[in-house]
């Protein structure tokens, strides 16, 4: 017994007729007459009655009919799922995230991935940036989302969002008085980043902007480390809009008064073909594209 012969049933089932089946299927009558009395032989039973109005099931017939009706629902929505898998539209997506962007716009991004793609399961693997790019060689993840990765030769990356850049200060410092913040304001303070070499780099080249080398506190490990050291008086730091959701005690964020901004970017293995992976980067895109996005980015 195989699909074809089940479909032949079927047709004769529902229509109760063979003429009718036969036209149905598109079938000379005498091929479907064959292939049905081939299938009562193979199972040993007799699956209609044959009548002058037509064919009555037996009660093996219609057993046999609940169990085809089943398979055959199950064939095509095993068909519905493998084309839905291959169009990216299920199956399990693994992402990797570190860092400030989990407070703001990673979330933003992945809650808008899964109402549009609401049979993909996510699963985020939380990891710092040097054991990110292990991950996605390893399949471990399809996608990170982080502010900046070592540049690779065999990941690429794309912009997610640009977010403006804030400065994280302790609540009792005499800058957080002020509305803004011009970036000269803080030629004599202590500043605190990341150990990630392009905060350094971005933050030096932030003030050589505007006339003055910065003076660095050690770095922290991260952003989200620098912003509680921020908050226990020990210096400032420049910090994505981002942190501003994280409120540790004592810790106040003001606007630049000359816009700055910080980059998030979704990275991904060159010539990674997954439908999952083309799936994320069309939501990414679109996110992108519904984002305010300044003239300059600051911090990659």
């Amino acid at each position: 017994m195989d699909l074809r012969q089940l479909s032949y049933f079927i047709a004769v089932a529902e229509e109760r007729h063979l003429g009718r089946a036969a036209v149905r299927l598109c079938l000379p009558q005498p091929p479907l007459t064959r292939q049905i009395q081939a299938l009562e032989e193979e199972l040993g039973v007799k699956l209609f009655l044959r009548t002058a109005r037509g064919m009555t099931l037996t009660q093996a017939g219609e057993t046999l009919l609940k169990d085809a009706l089943s398979i055959r629902g199950m064939v095509g929505l095993a068909a519905e799922r493998a084309h839905r898998a291959g169009m990216g539209q299920m199956g399990r997506l693994d992402v990797g995230v570190y860092g400030s962007s989990i407070f703001g716009v990673v979330p933003r991004l992945l809650a808008r991935f899964s109402a549009e793609h609401p049979q993909v399961q996510l699963a985020l693997n939380h990891a710092q940036a040097w054991d990110q790019v292990t991950a996605l060689r390893q399949g471990r993840v399809l996608a990170v989302f982080e502010r900046w990765l070592p540049d690779e030769p065999d990941v690429e990356s794309e912009l997610l969002a640009r977010e403006p850049v804030l400065l994280a200060l302790n609540e009792r410092h005499a800058l957080a008085a002020s509305a803004t913040v011009d970036v000269a304001a803080l030629r004599d303070e202590t500043l605190i980043v990341g150990m990630a070499p392009t905060m350094a780099a971005a933050a030096v080249e932030l003030c050589r902007s505007h006339g003055f080398e910065p003076r660095f506190a050690p770095p922290a490990s991260d952003i989200v480390m620098a912003t509680l050291f921020a908050a226990t008086g020990l210096g400032v730091t420049l910090v994505p809009a981002s942190m501003a959701n994280v409120h540790f005690p004592g810790i106040v964020y003001r606007p630049l008064q000359t816009p700055a901004f910080m980059d998030v970017r979704c990275y991904y293995l060159r010539g990674e073909g997954s439908p999952l992976l083309g799936a994320m980067l069309e939501t990414v895109r679109g996110f992108r594209g519904d984002e305010e996005v300044g003239a300059a980015g600051w911090g990659r």
